[in-house]
């Protein structure tokens, strides 16, 4: 699942799944799909149910007792949203309104949907943008040093 695709958002603020991406959700007969906040940027990820598992699994195992790994754990975890899509069907997924304004795509049309392997990311298309071109977000956080724990994690 790799790729950027620019996608509607409906009055809703449903998406849809682009048709490139729905076999491999059937192959893996995966409905389970998870959408939270990126930590870093104001974009959100998207996980697949087993990829979740995995990812919150290495989280929730973490000490929660540093606070960097706490704080990771309350954006990724606390903002999380389980949802059932059909894979045999149109693969409609609704954005929380609290995930969109986080985001930055509650009032946007076009949005940008980007394939990274084993998950996908939401952008604000003008965001997405800005970042390919080198410009930087003013509300991104780079600054932080990672704990040793985190540093190995791929989310």
């Amino acid at each position: 699942m790799f790729g950027f695709n620019t996608v509607s958002l409906d009055a809703k603020g449903r998406l849809l799944i682009p048709a490139r991406y729905r076999n491999d959700f059937k192959i893996q007969k995966n409905s389970k799909i998870v959408i939270t906040k990126d930590p870093q940027y104001p974009s959100l990820k998207i996980y697949p149910g087993l990829e979740w598992d995995a990812i919150s699994n290495k989280l929730t195992s973490l000490q929660g007792l540093d606070p960097i790994v706490r704080n990771i754990q309350w954006t990724i975890l606390g903002n999380a949203y389980e949802s059932d899509i059909d894979i045999e069907g149109r693969m409609l997924l609704r954005v929380p309104p609290d995930l969109r304004e986080y985001s930055e795509i509650e009032e946007e049309k076009q949005i940008a949907l980007v394939g990274m392997g084993n998950k996908f990311e939401i952008w604000n298309i003008n965001n997405w943008e800005m970042r390919q071109t080198g410009g930087s977000l003013s509300t991104e956080i780079l600054d932080v040093v990672l704990p040793e724990s985190i540093k190995t994690m791929s989310f």
